[in-house]
Parts: C-alpha cells; sequence; structure tokens
C-alpha cells in the first residue's frame, strides 16, 4: 500500500534530495532489472541501456545520473526499503509507479503537494491522519479538510 506523509517530515531516514541522494548511492543491479528499465523508458521517454548508460531521444547517450529527478525517486523507492523519500521530487507521471510499486509492498513517502493520481480508485493511506482514501476527490478532500499542507 502507499502511505503517504504530508508536509513536513524529519526523519532519520528521511531523503529530501533523492535526486542528489540517488547520484551518490544507486546500486548497479537496480539498474540491470526490468522495472528500471520500464521505468525510465515511461517516465523519461528514454532507454535505460544498463548501469552506466542511457539513451534518451533528446539528449543522446548521457550517464544514469541525467535522467529525471522523478525517475531516480521512483527507483529509489522501488529498490530502498530503508528509507522515506521526497515524493515531491516526482511529478504526476510518477503517480502510476507509486501505485505499481505499493500494490507489490508498503512504501511511505513524504509529499508537499497533493499528486494526481491516474486511477479512478486506488488505496492510500494518510499517514498524517490514519485514513485510507480511495479516489483523488477523497484524497483532495482530507488534505485540505486536515490542513496537512499549510
Amino acid at each position: 500500500m502507499v502511505n503517504i506523509i504530508f508536509g513536513d517530515y524529519k526523519g532519520d531516514n528521511y531523503i529530501s534530495n533523492p535526486d542528489m541522494y540517488f547520484d551518490n548511492t544507486y546500486q548497479d543491479e537496480w539498474l540491470e532489472s526490468s522495472l528500471a528499465k520500464e521505468i525510465v523508458k515511461d517516465i523519461d521517454k528514454s532507454e535505460l541501456e544498463g548501469p552506466n548508460l542511457v539513451v534518451s531521444p533528446v539528449l543522446g547517450s548521457i550517464p544514469v545520473t541525467r535522467i529525471s529527478g522523478g525517475a531516480k525517486t521512483i527507483i529509489q523507492i522501488a529498490f530502498d526499503d530503508n528509507h522515506i523519500y521526497n515524493a515531491s521530487a516526482c511529478g504526476d507521471n510518477c503517480a502510476k509507479w507509486l501505485l505499481n510499486i505499493g500494490q507489490d509492498k508498503d512504501i511511505v513517502v513524504r509529499m508537499g503537494h497533493i499528486m494526481h493520481f491516474p486511477e479512478e480508485s486506488f488505496e492510500i493511506k494518510i499517514v498524517n491522519t490514519g485514513d485510507i482514501v480511495h479516489t483523488q476527490y477523497e484524497l483532495v478532500e482530507k488534505v485540505i479538510a486536515e490542513r496537512l499542507l499549510d
């Protein structure tokens, strides 16, 4: 299940800048997985050839450290269970990946905004309140009513 902490979070396991953290800690085996290749293809419209090479239709051949912050964040969420990542580094094009990963395992992320989730129905737990929401409308309504982003 996807668990979201809205607003500030300062835990010892919190990664506020997942882009920079990825550049210094990614594991080659993450980038050799079919999941990472699908993530990069979908989010960045690029081909992840391996742990050291991405082929972008716009930028050409680039190192993996040049993929988007959103792709980096989603890859880390998928493979690193020890940290809570700042998912505000992700655009709405990452929302479906949070839901996909959350179907396989429990994940906890922090957000400073309300992400638009494309699914009509989903299951997300708002950690701040303990509420489980099932639609975008419920999510927005609860975050606003509870003033989680003031």
